[in-house]
């Protein structure tokens, strides 16, 4: 190591207690799609419809982390990880998506639970990261104000299960995405183009995480929103109108209802008539109050700054997939994504960790206090593996610029607690398949192989150094 790189990790102090984590999602890891009793989910239908997943890609095995949890704790206790996010299969556990609990699924994560601990390692809980059972979305799915009242019965059954056994539940993973990637641009399961749904999934996602919230009654449990710094291109009226559009949807539209009990008016304004808000009786009476219910951390996912323009020729998604898909900015299709003159990573996705600070910082100022985490945060880059090895300097610069922007919020007053960096390990991602590599662990699609990258190692460096500098108890 040189003396520059010295110097960097000798500046990525934390305080003591600070959570230094990784994160994955059930479908994107687990595999084992027909065991064990699990049912069908929404991504494995539409992994099997042609030309919604790039190369034709499922699932069905992904990295056989159902088969290899016990190998792949190994690693992140290797690695000095303090704490694991990952996410309960609703399908696994519920098939239905309603009635009967299959024991053999809540069995895999009681063991996944025990087995991190016994490592050590915190397990952080997701209920919900996207597999909705395909039962509950042939009856309607997200846009069917039932399925909250489902989602909740399922929180209640898993945190009846593993309360004992898990640090901090969290209930919906970035119900942005799930309600416009999923119903408006149809670039994610269930690939549905109807954006008067998309409006209808929001709300009901956000009163899902509420009903949630209220059911477990859990020692911790959080909520988890995906933010963007958003810039406008030019100071013109357009630019600075379509800034306010995107933060509104993206941004506002989530953190107002969880942390105040409303929806923003210009957001409600923006999305226009015609939606599910202007129809009496859409929310109902108790409905803002349920949405707002009590956490006790907000989980924060952070990629990348949008730099948006008014004006035409852009592009009309900041992060569309590799096949057909329509627009998710509902009521706000007009806008377009520029660049902002920042380096991108493989995805496209523009490097600016100064905006981490931004969002962090802005939370702290403009909503009631609430303790925070950065729960998913991470590049894909295209990785090379030779001689045994994954030289990724670009992903390692990446983890070292974002984890000094957490030390420059915490320095800012911003309740910080930990970090989880996405991905533990490369994975199926979405609709490009296999096609990307976001993780601090190679794997080998073919073989399961994996494989320390220089950003895992460096990861762990710093992950040593905070906990050396840790008081011990005497």
């Amino acid at each position: 190591m040189t003396t520059q790189e010295e110097q960097t990790r000798s500046e990525l102090r934390f305080p003591a207690g600070f959570s230094f984590g990784a994160a994955t999602s059930a479908y994107q890891i687990e595999g084992a799609v027909a065991e064990d009793g699990r049912g069908t989910s929404i991504w494995d239908t539409f992994t099997r419809t042609p030309g919604r997943v790039l190369g034709g890609h499922h699932a069905n095995v992904a990295i056989d982390h159902y088969h290899r949890y016990r190998d792949d704790i190994a690693i992140m206790a290797d690695l000095g990880l303090t704490a694991y996010r990952f996410s309960v299969s609703w399908p696994r556990v519920q098939p239905d998506g309603a009635g009967a609990i299959n024991q053999k699924g809540l069995d895999f994560y009681r063991r996944l639970c025990d087995e991190l601990r016994g490592h050590g390692i915190d397990p952080w809980l997701t209920l919900y990261h996207w597999d909705l059972p395909q039962p509950l979305e042939d009856r309607g799915g997200w846009p069917n104000r039932d399925t909250a009242y489902r989602f909740a019965d399922y929180a209640a059954a898993v945190h009846e299960a593993l309360k004992d056994h898990v640090h901090t539940f969290s209930t919906v993973n970035e119900p942005w995405c799930a309600a416009f990637l999923g119903y408006a641009s149809g670039e994610h399961a269930p690939g549905r183009r109807e954006p008067a749904n998309a409006v209808r999934a929001a709300h009901h996602l956000n009163l899902a995480h509420g009903l949630a919230v209220q059911a477990m009654n859990a020692r911790r449990v959080g909520g988890c929103v995906n933010l963007y710094a958003v810039t406008p291109a030019t100071s013109s009226e357009a630019d600075l109108d379509a800034a306010r559009r995107i933060d509104g949807l993206q941004n506002r539209f989530f953190l107002d209802a969880l942390l105040t009990g409303r929806y923003p008016e210009d957001v409600l304004e923006d999305l226009g008539a015609g939606t599910a808000f202007t129809e009496p009786g859409f929310i109902r009476p108790g409905d803002m109050q349920t949405i707002n219910a009590p956490i006790d951390v907000l989980l924060v996912n952070y990629y990348s700054r949008f730099t948006v323009s008014g004006a035409p020729g852009g592009r009309a998604s900041a992060a569309a997939a590799p096949t057909d898909t329509a627009s998710p900015w509902v009521g706000s299709q007009h806008v377009s994504f520029v660049s902002g003159g920042h380096p991108v990573t493989a995805m496209g996705w523009e490097i600016d960790e100064s905006g981490l600070v931004e969002i962090l910082t802005r939370v702290a100022r403009d909503y009631p206090p609430i303790a925070m985490v950065v729960s998913e945060n991470g590049s894909a880059f295209d990785d090379v593996l030779e001689d045994g090895r994954v030289h990724d300097a670009d992903r390692l610069g990446y983890l070292e610029a974002h984890l000094r922007a957490c030390r420059q919020a915490i320095e800012a007053g911003v309740p910080l607690e930990g970090y989880f960096a996405w991905s533990l390990m490369d994975n199926f991602e979405w609709a490009w398949g296999y096609g990307k590599r976001f993780g601090l662990v190679h794997v080998d699609f073919d073989t399961q192989q994996r494989v320390l990258k220089d950003s895992a190692l460096g990861y762990a460096q710093i992950i040593r150094q905070n906990r050396r500098h840790e008081p011990t108890d005497s």
